[in-house]
């Protein structure tokens, strides 16, 4: 009963439509055109009635005179967007005055229109203001959305390592850095950053757009990238767009930037250099003002020394360079990952898995993770697709995450284990962080340097390899201690 209450009454909604006029005959005439257009009129003889019933009414469009008895229509003009910046305000005056015209549209007006009113020009204006606004509700809901999907808090991690990537890459994005260069190996998350990067910068209206370069042939790399005109070459029938001419005012994402061929190596340098560029077969110059983002899981200081990788294209691409570590150096981020992950695949598997159990947790801290979070992810998406209860246990992950004996049984890192090398790493990002000063890790672990002491003993740690070098070696003893008292210094470090 309820129900078909409420669907009656959206069937029956109008939306409406204020109109401000001090005339009566045309606030009369103009509402009985609105209702004959399907709208539900609301009038106000004054600018006060008219900013009252603006607030209490929502409209979907308002009609106001410039001419007010107790003010001028652009001073409620000016209130109406104060308040809802992306209201359909139309002005409506006798005396259409350039002045006045400048000034309503600039202050925000939709559509100014004279007196007397020509009703099919005006019910194209209101129909067009209100589909404008209702689109571009929607164009800002999507984006408020994609800046939530893709914003810092969505990367998971707590680790030393991917805080101090977060840090760098919200720095990025708060500044006009025209190229930045993400650099670590495959299935790191190189994308989401490059993402975030750009929902949370002053780009974040413009495009974002994204090419991988290795998944591209050599031959069509560059019209891709530069767009081309009609003729070209074979096949070319028409004029396109290349990536950089749509990314221009956002981002543009270049992922596996160290599989680019020369030639267009090249092209790219002049188009750093210059931001301009001409379409394959054009003569037409384009400036493009845009964001750079470029990945690579090469070392692309090798690439140059072997002639792969061009070295002054590097340095402009090396601007502002961030390092995405691998899975196996941030393990203390595993458990977090999993945790995610089998949410997320769970409800989009319609599952009910609960938790990991702690034989399956010790398999997932012992592996090496060469996919990085990539295989993290795709380890688990197999695990919730083949399990029918509510826990994971160690034979619901893939086989390359259990380790057998002559005899074929499994074996499983133990818990003790799985902790100790959990604790090993958090002991040594903290000493590599304060280059071997105990104490100062011992406070950025907040704990005391006894116990930190005691942990680095039993757990093997070399706090020796994070001292500062001298003469391009690691020293194992303070420069001022003699080489016979260095073995005291040591046990006493140790």
């Amino acid at each position: 009963m309820a129900t078909g209450k409420k669907d009656k009454k959206l069937k029956n909604y109008k939306e409406k439509i204020l109109v401000i006029d001090d005339e009566k005959m045309i606030r009369w005439s103009l509402g009985e055109a609105l209702r004959g257009w399907g709208f539900e009129p609301v009038e106000a003889a004054t600018a006060s009635a008219g900013v009252a019933s603006f607030e209490a009414e929502s409209p979907a469009a308002v009609l106001l005179d410039i001419n007010l008895p107790d003010g001028s229509g652009l001073d409620v003009l000016r209130k109406m967007r104060q308040r809802e910046p992306d209201a359909v305000i139309i002005m409506i005056t006798a005396n259409v005055l350039v002045d006045e015209t400048i000034a309503a549209l600039r202050g925000g007006a939709y559509d100014f229109i004279g007196k007397p009113i020509n009703l099919e020009e005006l019910h194209v204006a209101i129909r067009n203001g209100i589909e404008a606004s209702r689109l571009r509700r929607e164009v800002n809901l999507i984006r408020r959305e994609r800046s939530q999907q893709f914003s810092f808090d969505q990367i998971i991690g707590q680790s030393p390592a991917i805080r101090e990537m977060i840090a760098m890459a919200q720095k990025v994005a708060e500044s006009e850095v025209s190229s930045v260069l993400l650099q670590g190996e495959s299935g790191t998350g190189k994308d989401l950053v490059a993402k975030a990067i750009h929902y949370h910068s002053n780009r974040a209206d413009g495009p974002f757009i994204a090419i991988n370069c290795a998944a591209i042939p050599a031959t069509l790399i560059e019209s891709e990238l530069f767009g081309y005109e009609k003729g070209a070459f074979t096949g070319a029938h028409g004029a396109k767009k290349g990536r950089f001419e749509i990314a221009d005012g956002g981002t543009l994402f270049l992922d596996e930037i160290g599989e680019l061929n020369l030639a267009t190596q090249v092209k790219l340098l002049r188009v750093l250099q210059e931001r301009e560029f001409e379409r394959l077969g054009g003569t037409e110059t384009i400036r493009v003002n845009l964001r750079l983002v470029t990945a690579t899981n090469k070392d692309l200081e090798k690439a140059i020394a072997a002639g792969e990788f061009r070295e002054d294209l590097y340095y402009r691409l090396n601007v502002f360079a961030i390092y995405v570590a691998p899975l196996r150096e941030r393990k203390t981020d595993i458990l977090l990952l999993a945790d995610h992950f089998l949410e997320k695949l769970s409800r989009e598997h319609g599952k009910n898995i609960r938790r990991i159990s702690t034989p399956a947790i010790d398999m997932l801290m012992a592996y090496h993770w060469p996919g990085n979070v990539r295989e993290l992810e795709n380890a688990l998406e197999r695990a919730v697709l083949v399990c029918d209860g509510q826990v994971i246990h160690g034979h619901h992950l893939p086989p390359s995450l259990q380790t057998a004996d002559a005899s074929g049984t499994v074996t499983r890192v133990s818990l003790k284990e799985a902790v100790d090398g959990f604790e090993r790493d958090l002991i040594q990002d903290a000493l590599k962080t304060t280059r071997g000063n105990r104490a100062k890790a011992a406070r950025l672990l907040d704990t005391t340097e006894r116990i930190l002491n005691y942990k680095v003993r039993n757990l093997g740690v070399d706090v020796r390899r994070f001292r500062p070098s001298e003469n391009g070696r690691r020293s194992a003893r303070r420069p001022d201690v003699p080489e016979e008292t260095a073995p005291i210094e040591r046990a006493v470090n140790e």
